[in-house]
């Protein structure tokens, strides 16, 4: 009679048997551990995305958001006379001098008047009227839709409207204003997308370069010899 080979089996069968359930068992768990990374990994990205959005809004919200007026508007009427005492003021740069040893004419100006000069040079109002004639040609205006200038200290503060992407937004600019060789020179101390700040070192290189490609309209008059900003006003220097 033969004998059964796995008679003596027995307790290497059961070890096996352990063996398998206790595998079964660890990768049980491991999946649920895998789930729960998973699921966690998955808040964690839905955070970030919503997080994200969240920013994108709110960055958006800011750069349409009007920022606070740097000046109070000015009436039609007191920006035709500011602009009026603004030629005034010019015009005494050009009178001859008096006596040959006379010191150089100097004259200061407000924001007021050179905010409504602005106005009148860019064509937001006409020189002798409220309104526009029905000949202006609206394809030559500026895309500066409004703007405002104030002095502070020895800084001017300028604050334009103008359209990006279909969206009116507020652009404001503060700074340094001098003069070299002739002509004007700027030198930015901030800069403002709607109510957002910028940093200066990321907009000034490409500030310099447009100044540069204008520079014909950063040329003083012939009868200034340099221009500044002091106790809150404007200074020119006659020649």
């Amino acid at each position: 009679m033969s004998k059964d080979p796995t008679k003596h089996w027995g307790p290497f069968r059961f070890a096996g048997n352990y063996r398998v359930k206790a595998f079964g068992y660890l990768t049980a768990r491991a999946l649920v551990f895998y789930d729960w990374v998973m699921l966690k990994k998955w808040k964690l990205d839905r955070i970030i995305s919503i997080a994200t959005l969240v920013t994108s809004v709110a960055a958006l919200y800011l750069v349409i958001k009007r920022p606070h007026p740097i000046a109070p508007p000015q009436t039609p009427a007191a920006v035709a006379a500011n602009a009026q005492s603004f030629q005034q003021k010019l015009d005494e740069l050009d009178k001859p001098k008096e006596e040959p040893d006379q010191p150089p004419a100097e004259v200061h100006m407000t924001s007021q008047e050179v905010s409504a000069a602005i106005a009148q040079a860019a064509g937001a109002i006409p020189a002798a009227a409220g309104q526009l004639s029905p000949n202006a040609d609206i394809g030559s205006m500026p895309a500066i839709l409004d703007q405002q200038v104030s002095f502070d200290g020895d800084q001017v503060h300028g604050q334009f409207l103008t359209t990006v992407a279909g969206k009116n937004v507020w652009v404001t600019v503060a700074g340094h204003l001098g003069s070299k060789d002739g002509y004007a020179t700027f030198d930015p101390t901030e800069f403002k997308i709607g109510d957002m700040s910028i940093p200066v070192s990321l907009v000034n290189d490409a500030l310099q370069k447009k100044l540069a490609e204008q520079r014909d309209q950063m040329k003083l008059p012939d009868s200034v010899s340099g221009l500044k900003v002091q106790n809150g006003e404007l200074v020119l220097n006659g020649k």
